[in-house]
């Protein structure tokens, strides 16, 4: 896969970049998006490696600083805020998404799905770091253009929770997806 947008092809991005790929301004017309605010899950990539990770395919680290105000702790529960584990499961999507547009892939990304997820934690208004990791176990570049990935979902130093076979595709129209 050609990356033509090399000039975005770094090994970290900042917020700011983040919220440009949001808008369709990071790979182009045609590569993937991440969501805006307040969907976005992460505040900045810190590394990114196209042939890295434990699969030697690809590694992306992220991380979200944790601060009582985010909006799913308000309504998250009432009384009891949490973190929903979704929104960190939806985190590792897309970052899958984000580094299929990273090394060129072309579309729309939808998350396809994930082969086992584990709790084991929870992510609490104290906390103070998220960090999700990512490595890469392959990429399809057909008709659809897909990423498979493991990946962890760690706060304040401990890995709460795990996924595997996380799955990513790109297409161009969605219409009848």
């Amino acid at each position: 896969m050609q990356n033509s947008c090399t000039l975005n092809k770094k090994e970290s991005y900042s917020y700011e970049d983040l919220l440009a790929s949001g808008r369709g301004e990071l790979f182009g017309d045609e590569g993937p998006q991440l969501p805006a605010p307040t969907m976005l899950m992460m505040d900045r990539i810190v590394k990114m490696e196209e042939k890295g990770g434990s699969f030697g395919k690809g590694y992306i680290e992220a991380e979200l600083d944790i601060h009582p105000n985010l909006p799913f702790f308000s309504c998250h529960f009432i009384g009891d805020p949490v973190m929903p584990g979704c929104l960190g499961l939806d985190a590792m999507w897309q970052l899958v998404g984000f580094f299929l547009g990273w090394i060129g892939g072309k579309g729309k990304g939808r998350a396809l799905g994930v082969g086992e997820v584990k709790f084991t934690g929870q992510i609490l208004p104290t906390a103070k770091k998220v960090i999700y990791r990512i490595n890469i176990k392959r990429v399809i570049n057909r008709k659809l253009v897909m990423g498979m990935a493991d990946g962890e979902v760690e706060v304040d130093g401990r890995v709460i929770y795990t996924a595997t076979d996380l799955k990513v595709g790109l297409f161009q129209d969605t219409s009848t997806f």
